[in-house]
């Protein structure tokens, strides 16, 4: 199922579709924060005070509309206004970006700016920006994109995916002082010839990068829900002589929320990655890409509904 649903995720059609069950939202709030920027630091200021950081993302990719770009912006230079005064813990805050909301499929230049306006917005307010990944086709730009602004912004963060197999080397390049990576292991759809297809080849992947990470001088993001990737980045951190400030794990809002307590409470920094905004759909459809769980939560619903 999980090519078909990645498929659906671009699919107009079955977004118009969903997007009118009723059920749909029952479980799309379990994943999303909601729809404006009062739901989102609401979820914010739950997840700070059970001592987890948080990195926020306004929905939306793929943008074709100069004006839709300016409004994701706007949309969050709102959102670091917001942030002004919840919270006093050093990079508890941070936004995640995706460039191809910002204008990078109509034109590389337009996307930079417009990182670039959010990234001086958020060292203005002492907060963290990360850039999303997308899909492989915009690997190469994306990070073209972070390197030039990293010139400026030297604590940008960036994505990077197990499942690709260019990642073991991009992971040497982005480890250097001050890089930021978050290492996922890839919730797109992406041809044989340049992502690993099987499982067990992308934990493979995920385990090897997550050691270059750690013997690097930069600071790790460890994103996953998968317990031995965990337990790898903690036995990695140790034997690196890494300590707790020094790396972080994360994961999505909505999933394992035991586990992400847990985790805080033995000692470690854990990031939720809260999405908001009405450009839910592709994101949704991603997620119950991911878990099987999830779709069988989903389908349970629309049974019981019927």
């Amino acid at each position: 199922m999980r090519p078909a649903l990645l498929a659906a995720a671009r699919s107009p059609r079955l977004e118009a579709t969903v997007s009118r069950m009723r059920i749909t939202r029952q479980l799309v709030d379990r994943f999303v924060a909601g729809e404006s920027e009062p739901d989102a630091v609401a979820a914010v200021r739950g997840l700070l005070e059970s001592g987890r950081f948080v990195s926020v993302d306004y929905l939306g990719e793929d943008t074709t509309d100069v004006a839709r770009a300016t409004a994701t912006v706007d949309a969050y230079l709102s959102l670091l206004q917001a942030y002004t005064g919840i919270s006093s813990v050093p990079h508890s805050l941070e936004v995640s970006v995706k460039l191809s909301a910002l204008g990078q499929g109509i034109d590389q230049a337009l996307a930079l700016e417009n990182a670039r306006t959010i990234c001086a917005a958020a060292e203005k307010a002492g907060v963290w920006v990360t850039v999303d990944a997308e899909d492989h086709t915009t690997t190469g730009s994306t990070l073209a994109i972070v390197r030039e602004l990293r010139q400026e912004f030297p604590d940008l963060g960036t994505v990077l995916q197990a499942y690709l197999r260019r990642t073991e080397d991009d992971c040497r390049e982005f480890s250097g002082p001050r890089s930021r990576i978050r290492l996922c292991k890839g919730a797109y759809s992406e041809p044989a010839s340049v992502a690993f297809q099987k499982p067990a080849d992308v934990s493979d992947s995920y385990v090897r990068c997550l050691r270059v990470l750690m013997e690097g001088e930069g600071y790790p993001m460890v994103a996953s829900h998968d317990p031995d990737m965990i337990d790898a980045a903690r036995r990695f951190a140790e034997a690196t002589g890494r300590d707790v400030d020094s790396y972080e794990f994360q994961m999505l809002y909505g999933i394992r929320d035991r586990e992400q307590i847990r985790l805080v409470g033995s000692g470690v920094h854990v990031r939720v990655y809260v999405p908001y905004g009405s450009q839910w759909y592709g994101y949704f459809m991603r997620r119950l890409a991911e878990r099987p769980a999830n779709l069988m939560f989903f389908v349970r619903s629309l049974v019981s509904r019927s």
